[in-house]
Order: C-alpha cells, then sequence, then structure tokens
C-alpha cells in the first residue's frame, strides 16, 4: 500500500526505541507505523581499546566505512537512544569524536531506508474503533515510493470577546464548513452550543471525525491555539487534538524574529501566515507578483483571491462583539458567516498559490516532513548524509563552529551613476551549486593541505580532483529540474531552484556539521574570480565597457541599436561559456558547468550615486550598489523593473514609491521632470495623497527591549492597547508618530517632503548637476529635458 508520511517521532517503549510514522494511505485512510529500531553512532576504530570498559553493554561491530580522512570506525547500537546519548556525551568529555551521533531516531529510520516523503508499507495492520487512526501497523516493512499524495486540510477559526470569553470556532474543508457557536438561535451551517465547554468538546469530536493530515489557518497559532489552549485548560478538557492521547504542544516566541509552533501529533500545523511570509515562497510562481503591505488576511486575500474579510476595519472587534451580544439572528448569523468566511479565505489562499503542494514537492526531494522542509541545514543533513553513506563515508556529529569569523561576500562592482541606453544583462545561471560542481567544492573531498593534482581555491583551500558527495547531489538535483522543466511542472522545479540555491548558505553556517570557513570561502572566492575574469574578457573582446556586475551577472553598456544590441547578445553569452570551458580544462583538468546566459536588455538604465555626505562634485564617479533601475520591452509594452531603490522597499511610504516609479518614467523617456516633482509636492501640501503617506514598519522584538532609541513605529506601536501584528502602520503628523488606528492630527507634510520625496528626487537630479532646492528657487528655472 502507498502512503505519505505526515508526521514522524519516536519514543521508548517497552525500553526499546520505536520509530512512529502517521500519515495518509493511496486508500483516503490515515495509519501509523510503529518501527523497533537499534539507535547507533560511530567512533574511530583507534579509539576501541581505550573506550572497551564503556562499551560493555552496547553492541559493537567493524564496518568498512571511514571518516571524511579515511580513518575506520566501528559501530556503536543500543536498543535504547537514552542511553546512547549518555555514551555519546561521555565519549565528548573524553575528548573523542564521535560520527552522526546526533541524528534523532526517526530521522535516522528515514535516511537509513532513503524514504523521501512517499513510501511503499507492508504488513499486518490492525483497526482500533478507539483509535485515532484506520490502520495501525506494526514493524511493517517501509521502502520509497514515488506515491502524489491527497492530504486532508482543515482551516480553522475562532471569534471571543474582549476578555477571551468564546463566541464560536470555525472549520473550513474541501467539503465541509461549520461554525460551532454557543447560542440557541438556529443558524446557516452553524451547530448551537450550550457553553464553552460544549463548543470546545464539539469542536474536538468534528476535527477528530474529519482527521486532518494538516490544520491551518491565519495567524492561528500566536492568537487560536493559545486562546484554545488555555479554554480547554480552564474547563479541564484533554487537549489531544492529534492521532494519539497527548495534548497539543506550543511554543510561542515573544521575538517576532522567529515563528511559534505548534507540535500536534500525527498532524502538521501549518500557518498560513507563516507560509506566506517566508522568503523563499514569495519568490514562488505562483505569488511572486504580489505585492504584501502587510501580512494581514484581509491584505493577501485582496492580493491571492481578490476577495477579502465580511467584516473590515480597525474597529472590527467592537463589531465582532456588538454582534454577538445583540443575540439578534440576523447579527448572529453575519458573525458565524464573517468566521466561516475567515477560514475560507486561508485554505484558499493555499490552495490558489499552491502552497501545500509545494512543500509537498520539497519534502520528496528531501525526505523532511512538511513543517520542516524550510530547514535548510536539515534538508542538507538529509540529503547529504545518504549520499555521503553511499560512499562508504560517515558524518561528522554536530559540533558547533566559531561564529565570529566571517565568510566572504559575492562581488559588487558599479563603474560610474548616470543614465544608461541599450545595456545587455547576463547572469550565471545557479553560479554558486555550479561552482561546487566545476571545482569540486565538498566537505569530503576538502584536504588540509595542498597535494599532487588537488584543486586550489583562490583563497588557498584545497579539494581532490574527483566528482565527491555534494556535486553529485547536485548533479542529480540538476537533472530532475531539467526534467521537471521538459514535463512543465514548474512547482517541482522552483522546489528544487530552492533546495539548490540553499547549499552555500549551510555550508556558511557554523551550525552545519559540515561548516568550514575555509571551504565556503572557497565558494565565494571563485564566485568573486568568475565575475572578474569575465567583465575582462567581454571587455578585451568586444571594447565594451562593464558598467556593473553583481555576485553572478554583469550589465554591458553596448552603445547600439536596440536590435544590434540584442543580436550581439547571443554572440557573447556562446562567446563566454566556450571560454570556460577551455579554461577551467586548462587550468583545473574538469569540465566547466559555469553557463552564462543572456537575461535581459535594459533599453534605459538609471545607476545612482552613493548617498554620502560628501559635497557633490567629490562623489560624481561613486556610483551605488546593489541599487539601479531599468527600463525593459516585454512583449512590445514597455516595463520599469527596480532593485534595491525605494519603490521596492516595504518601510518607504506608497506616495513615495508611486512618485520615484513616475519620476523614472519621465527620466528614461526623456520628458520634462521639473514640473512633475512641483505638481506631485503641491499634492502633498493639499491633502490629496493623506491615505498613501502611511509608514509601514515591523516591531523585532517586546516593546519595553527598546530602551537605547525609541523608532518612531515604536512610538506609533506604544499608543496601542494591543498589537495584533508585528507589522505597524503609522503616520509621522504634527505631533509626531501616530498609528493610523488613533490617528488624531494632520500629517507633518514637510516630513515627507523632505524624508521622502526629497532624496529620490535628488537621485535623479544630481546626474543632471541639478539639486532639489533648485527648483524651487526661480519660476524662470531652465527646463530639464
Amino acid at each position: 500500500m502507498k502512503a505519505f508520511i505526515v508526521y514522524a517521532d519516536y519514543e521508548l517503549i517497552n525500553e526499546q526505541t520505536t520509530v512512529k510514522l502517521f500519515g495518509r494511505l493511496e486508500n483516503n485512510q490515515s495509519f501509523v507505523s510503529l518501527n523497533k529500531i537499534m539507535p547507533y553512532l560511530f567512533v574511530e576504530e583507534k579509539h576501541r581499546n581505550e573506550i572497551k570498559k564503556l562499551l560493555s553493554k552496547f553492541g559493537t561491530e567493524s564496518t568498512n566505512l571511514t571518516t571524511f580522512k579515511g580513518e575506520k570506525v566501528i559501530k556503536i547500537s543500543s536498543k535504547s537512544h537514552i542511553e546512547l546519548n549518555k555514551l555519546s556525551s561521555v565519549l565528548h568529555e573524553k575528548g573523542i569524536d564521535t560520527f552522526e551521533a546526533d541524528i534523532k531516531p526517526h530521522i535516522r529510520f528515514i535516511i537509513d531506508n532513503n524514504l523521501l516523503g512517499s513510501i511503499n508499507i507492508e504488513g499486518e495492520y490492525d483497526t482500533n474503533p478507539n483509535s485515532k487512526v484506520d490502520r495501525i501497523y506494526n514493524n511493517p516493512i517501509i521502502t520509497p515510493s514515488d506515491f502524489k499524495p491527497k492530504l486532508k486540510v482543515i482551516s480553522i477559526d475562532l471569534e471571543a470577546g474582549s476578555k477571551s470569553n468564546l463566541f464560536c470556532i470555525g472549520i473550513y474543508t474541501e467539503n465541509k464548513k461549520v461554525n460551532f457557536m454557543i447560542t440557541d438561535k438556529k443558524l446557516k451551517d452553524t451547530v448551537s452550543c450550550k457553553s464553552e465547554e460544549d463548543c470546545l468538546e464539539k469542536f474536538k469530536q468534528e476535527l477528530i471525525k474529519i482527521d486532518p493530515d494538516i490544520i491551518t489557518g491565519w495567524n492561528m497559532i500566536d492568537f487560536d491555539l493559545v486562546l484554545l489552549q488555555e479554554l480547554f485548560k480552564k474547563h479541564k478538557i484533554q487537549f489531544d487534538l492529534g492521532r494519539t492521547n497527548d495534548n497539543v504542544r506550543l511554543r510561542i516566541e515573544s521575538n517576532f524574529m522567529r515563528d511559534s509552533s505548534a507540535d500536534i501529533p500525527g498532524r502538521l500545523v501549518l500557518d498560513a501566515m507563516q507560509l506566506i511570509q517566508d522568503p523563499f515562497i514569495q519568490e514562488a510562481p505562483s505569488i511572486k507578483k504580489a505585492k504584501f503591505e502587510s501580512y494581514t488576511l484581509e491584505n493577501v486575500s485582496q492580493q491571492i483571491l481578490g476577495r477579502g474579510k465580511l467584516l473590515k476595519g480597525d474597529d472590527r472587534c467592537e463589531e465582532i462583539e456588538s454582534l454577538y451580544k445583540s443575540n439578534k439572528l440576523e447579527n448572529l448569523q453575519k458573525l458565524s458567516d464573517y468566521n466561516i468566511m475567515d477560514c475560507e479565505l486561508a485554505y484558499k489562499i493555499l490552495e490558489k498559490t499552491g502552497m501545500i503542494d509545494l512543500q509537498v514537492e520539497r519534502s520528496q526531494l528531501t525526505g523532511m516532513q512538511l513543517d520542516r522542509v524550510t530547514g535548510s541545514i536539515a534538508n542538507f543533513d538529509s540529503l547529504y548524509i545518504r549520499a555521503a553513506r553511499a560512499k562508504g563515508l560517515v558524518s561528522p556529529t554536530t559540533r558547533f563552529g566559531n561564529k565570529e569569523e566571517r565568510i566572504k561576500g559575492g562581488y559588487v562592482y558599479s563603474s560610474s551613476s548616470g543614465i544608461y541606453h541599450n545595456v545587455l544583462i547576463f547572469d550565471f545561471k545557479s553560479l554558486y551549486p555550479s561552482i561546487i560542481k566545476t571545482f569540486n567544492i565538498d566537505p569530503a573531498s576538502f584536504l588540509d593541505k595542498k597535494e599532487k593534482s588537488s584543486i586550489e581555491s583562490p583563497n588557498k583551500a584545497y579539494f581532490k580532483n574527483q566528482d565527491g558527495v555534494l556535486p553529485l547531489i547536485i548533479q542529480r538535483l540538476h537533472e530532475a529540474r531539467e526534467k521537471a522543466k521538459r514535463e512543465k511542472r514548474e512547482l517541482s522545479s522552483y522546489a528544487i531552484k530552492i533546495i539548490m540555491n540553499s547549499f552555500f548558505g549551510v555550508l556558511a553556517s557554523p551550525n552545519c556539521r559540515y561548516f568550514n570557513l575555509d571551504m565556503a570561502n572557497a565558494i565565494t572566492h571563485f564566485g568573486q574570480m568568475i565575475i572578474k575574469l569575465t567583465a575582462e574578457e567581454i571587455e578585451k573582446k568586444y571594447k565594451m565597457k562593464i558598467i556593473y556586475s553583481d555576485t553572478d551577472s554583469v550589465f554591458v553598456e553596448t552603445n547600439l541599436s536596440k536590435d544590434k544590441a540584442n543580436t550581439l547578445s547571443r554572440e557573447i553569452q556562446e562567446y563566454i561559456n566556450n571560454f570556460y570551458k577551455k579554461y577551467v580544462k586548462d587550468n583545473y583538468n574538469r569540465n566547466s558547468y559555469l553557463e552564462l546566459e543572456f537575461e535581459k536588455q535594459y533599453l534605459s538604465l538609471m545607476i545612482p550615486q552613493l548617498r554620502t555626505k560628501q559635497k557633490a562634485e567629490k562623489e560624481e564617479t561613486k556610483a551605488a550598489k546593489k541599487r539601479y533601475a531599468g527600463l525593459l520591452e516585454i512583449n512590445g509594452k514597455e516595463e520599469i523593473e527596480i532593485t534595491g531603490l525605494e519603490a521596492i522597499r516595504g518601510d518607504w511610504t506608497e506616495a513615495a514609491q508611486e512618485f520615484q516609479k513616475e519620476l523614472l518614467d519621465k527620466v528614461f523617456h526623456k520628458e520634462e521632470i521639473s514640473s512633475f516633482i512641483k505638481s506631485y509636492i503641491k499634492k502633498i501640501k493639499d491633502g490629496k495623497l493623506d491615505s498613501k503617506l502611511i509608514y509601514r514598519k515591523s516591531i523585532r522584538k517586546k516593546l519595553d527591549e527598546y530602551t537605547k532609541t525609541t523608532p518612531p513605529h515604536v512610538k506609533a506601536a506604544r499608543q496601542l492597547s494591543v498589537l495584533t501584528s508585528n507589522i505597524i502602520e503609522y503616520i509621522i503628523t504634527t505631533e509626531g508618530p501616530e498609528p493610523i488606528q488613533k490617528l488624531k492630527h494632520k500629517p507633518d507634510y514637510e516630513h515627507y517632503i523632505d524624508k521622502q520625496i526629497k532624496p529620490i528626487a535628488n537621485q535623479v537630479l544630481v546626474l543632471f548637476n541639478k539639486d532639489f532646492d533648485d527648483i524651487f528657487k526661480s519660476s524662470k528655472q531652465a527646463k530639464l529635458f
């Protein structure tokens, strides 16, 4: 029977470590498998006699496996993972290294059996009417599978009063929507409950009956689950919403930099808001073009679904309480509809964007369960440990490295500020993964010193000149991605891209078991070398200037017509790729996987000056880095693309962003800009843009922890009695910052003109030897353009 692992765990049952896998079978039934295992670790064989007494109650066997340095190891096992953990601690205290000692039993079982989310499960099973799963397997045979699961997802939301008294709890799933409300009225899609206790019991029974694999909602961990936990405790009801009799466990983070989490045994909690905020997810094809001013359910659902909540506005908490307390049939129905709609919106956002499918794809690539696929280090471990074992190698136990040393960053070069035309943009396709493959940068291939025929990186790190473990993993992922592209499986292709692009970050993290500063820096140093060498070759061969280069790209000023520049782009691409084939073969005796691609042509490109406090004449040639805007032509239509500038930064107001886009459009089309700047400022002063003067800024820690300085958004946040989001929306008024929920004074227009409009205008004006203040000195000012 094929199945998919939703949740994995382990425990000691009758003094034997037992791995528990929960999931969904292909026949749509839920299951749990219980597999007894013998956890193990490795120690170098040379220590066997030294630790002989310590090993008396453990299983010990010789192996053909070695460490990365070629040392033979012995395998030490025990029925109890607890005893094995104690042994590992004692060995470390004696200064003896262990290998793979920190791998948890359920992860060990998944890796050893090469499971990647989907499985075949064979064996006898039990059914128990009192169990929360349909099938219970004891020590079944479990093997890998390519099964595509149809998981059960439910979305929940609750409404409560100002004193945390419960009004209702809603559930929405593919074929059911229901609200449990404390009322004696008969309402549509609503189950009437006599009391809080009755409401909680009925909600719990329905959830267990539906038997979901995934529970979602909007900000539901920090709010809904926290309140539910308090209410279940208040009424002395077991808070066991999972597939075991264990209570839900919450880890609530007061620091907004870290997400809160929930452990519901046998099921997964995937908070829809947390998923949408994931930086990798925001680059997914399904939502890449969406711009979220804030992560409220209303804003995101309007962006993704084109519709929103039934009740809107800053005073809806009071409106909800008023609707419930009125006890009128139509008001209670409105509240019930509102609550169910909130459930539905969170569910539909995940459905429309394919976020659950993306998580499943990532799980089937890495073997990690759905709520852990965002953990880059865990994903890397899962892939690397398997591949290393296939080569007869054991991996180090995680020992945290030196966090003070710095990794060298990517190369960025900007020649001079200005406005350029018909600029060709070239990118290296997956540069860091390509470098890893080309130069065999690999933990198992790293050498302490230079050896005959070894590969030397620009930072003097050395690697064996053979195909290592990591290049092999990247090659497999690359082939899988190309296959996904051919089959037009966009989600699969993106999932693979996420994983490959995370590898450098993992190797550069001291929290990674394979971390090595020299190895991590070898990647970035090779990257810098390649970008510089590429620029030199293009300038030498084509006598054209490189005006900007970044971590993996070069910008070529052509001084040609649009069509001629476009024709030249293919020639440059082919020339550079052939150059690297020869260069890598001649200098490293390896095949090059470096691939330069022509990405686009900017009809016009603006690179602003570097902001300094020096006089303008001293900074004429100093150009900003990672900040530019270009005019593209896509399918016959022009479009402005912006990188690093205010128009795409969330901490600048909508007015500033709108002003910059319109200003750039005029500059690129050589239109007069002085009158535009004046008219825009007049609109601000006349109060016509008040709705676009809102700042949005995140709170990163508790409000009382801001002691040394008090930023404007914190001052605004302190005026609110309750924080419903870590995003604070406020306006700078004549009396200082005020949250939009408690706005009392007029906006300080001079602040917005001086701090928002003037810096953006000067970015352009200085390129024409003008200044913002010049525009207002004389009405006879000569026009620009």
